[in-house]
């Protein structure tokens, strides 16, 4: 009798706006302290039957979207015997994301180089070198109970990112890709596997390709009007908030790590630095810090524990770089002395005609005492209310036609202004002594702005606020 006969696929349709695509474990419960409606544990049996639908091999309920762990644990196991990496400790670290996968983004695959075709050099990062590569084989997506075998989607482009001297694999090579794995990747770039270059032997992460680059290069290039730039910001800190919800903490975030899939949708990349979170303040031994500096928040400068309200001071100067268009201490060198300015109260201009609501948040999110700023899930909850508030606002027109204007009047100004040769914008060693107390400048008060959506702050408002924040 054949083993599958009667059998049927079983799942419901998952909505992504009211729950996530698969299930979360218990192990990081006690550290999602935001955790909102959308999540579904492990052990509520009920609540997966009702999201995900049943098994149609074991009749238990599904761990995520068209997905059965206990059953697919097995067939990766059974197949084990079929591949390896020629590292023991690579294909245990493979072996154990298969059994562990409670969806089809969990899970990791050894890839053999030559599966890869058109391997194109992209760049450099701060720490190795990417690729872009096509796939044609592709991730597996389900299992075909009716008709007993694995779905596969062809994947047009991967990005392959190698990290530097990997040949020998690393403890940090292995972190990222733990973090790829521990966390929600709605929002957050999905790594489909590892595969290793003959040439080099180095080992390189495969990763989701994102055709339209980091969100920098994309705004530089490309007009964007308002509302789209909310809706983006609103899914950067949904992929923030599923970080946090981790227990983890970024420590990299900034527009350059943000990258614009072709459907022209944002996912957070570059983990590399992710770590778990601590939830004190306290002094670490410091021997430097790793990051950009304009967007590193003045307590880790300090050599402070980096918190998630590091992050969110990361988050606040990108908001207003992408609402301004203006890139942060683009014009001066970016070293101890602007970091002795950010300590002091230093913050980028906000752009004259930001209405107050981000106005308000962008402050809130670059206090320099870390009890002031938002939660990521305050922080994505503020950004959903401004998105709905706008869906049909009619001065959201006439704040396009400002911008465009701006936009044209700084391209004549502007012309022969250059970003500073000692402007850095990629991850490096920071390393300062002596840096004062932060504190913010006079103006950086919430209680300055109205809860409206007027298309700007009052003149006298925002000349205050930016003479503050410029201070020396």
């Amino acid at each position: 009798m054949n083993p599958i006969e009667n059998k049927k696929n079983l799942w419901e349709g998952v909505d992504y706006s009211e729950y996530q695509q698969h299930v979360t474990i218990g192990s990081t419960i006690g550290l999602a302290e935001e955790v909102d409606e959308k999540v579904i544990y492990m052990e509520d049996l009920q609540k997966r039957k009702q999201v995900y639908g049943i098994c149609g091999e074991c009749n238990e309920p599904g761990t995520g979207e068209e997905w059965c762990q206990p059953c697919n644990a097995k067939r990766f196991k059974e197949n084990f015997k079929n591949w390896t990496s020629g590292n023991k400790d690579i294909d245990e670290f493979i072996q154990q994301s298969q059994l562990d996968a409670v969806h089809y983004k969990k899970y990791l695959e050894w890839i053999p180089f030559e599966n890869f075709n058109d391997i194109t050099y992209i760049t450099r990062g701060g720490f190795g070198k990417i690729y872009s590569a096509e796939w044609p084989e592709g991730c597996i997506n389900l299992w075909d109970i009716e008709n007993g075998r694995w779905v596969r989607e062809s994947i047009e482009k991967v990005a392959l990112k190698s990290l530097d001297d990997s040949s020998c694999i690393s403890t940090e090579f292995l972190n990222e890709i733990k973090s790829h794995l521990q966390i929600y990747l709605h929002d957050v770039i999905q790594c489909f596997g590892i595969t290793q270059d003959p040439n080099t032997k180095d080992y390189m992460m495969v990763l989701e390709y994102c055709e339209k680059g980091n969100l920098r290069n994309y705004y530089l290039n490309n007009k964007i009007e308002y509302y789209p730039k909310i809706n983006k910001l609103k899914h950067i800190a949904s992929g923030l908030l599923d970080i946090h919800n981790a227990g983890k903490v970024h420590k990299d975030f900034h527009l350059g790590n943000i990258l614009n899939s072709a459907f022209d949708f944002p996912y957070i990349s570059d983990l590399g630095m992710c770590q778990p979170a601590s939830n004190e303040k306290q002094s670490v031994k410091n021997e430097g810090i790793y990051g950009v500096l304009p967007y590193v928040a003045p307590e880790v400068l300090r050599g402070y524990q980096y918190l998630k309200a590091s992050d969110i001071y990361s988050f606040g100067i990108m908001i207003n770089e992408f609402i301004s268009e203006e890139i942060p201490y683009s014009d001066i060198p970016h070293d101890h002395t602007l970091a002795i300015k950010i300590c002091k109260g230093l913050r980028p201009n906000i752009f004259k005609y930001t209405p107050k609501l981000l106005v308000d948040l962008i402050t809130k999110c670059w206090d320099a005492e870390v009890e002031n700023r938002p939660t990521a899930k305050e922080l994505y909850q503020k950004l959903e209310e401004i998105h709905d508030v706008i869906d049909d606002y009619f001065q959201v027109n006439e704040y396009n036609d400002k911008i465009k204007l701006n936009r044209s009047s700084e391209k004549s100004s502007n012309n022969n202004i250059q970003t500073h040769p000692q402007a850095i914008y990629t991850s490096r060693l920071l390393s300062f002594k002596n840096l004062p107390a932060p504190v913010n400048s006079g103006a950086i008060q919430s209680t300055l702005f109205s809860e409206g959506l007027d298309c700007q702050i009052d003149e006298s408002d925002f000349n205050e606020v930016n003479q503050d924040n410029n201070v020396e």
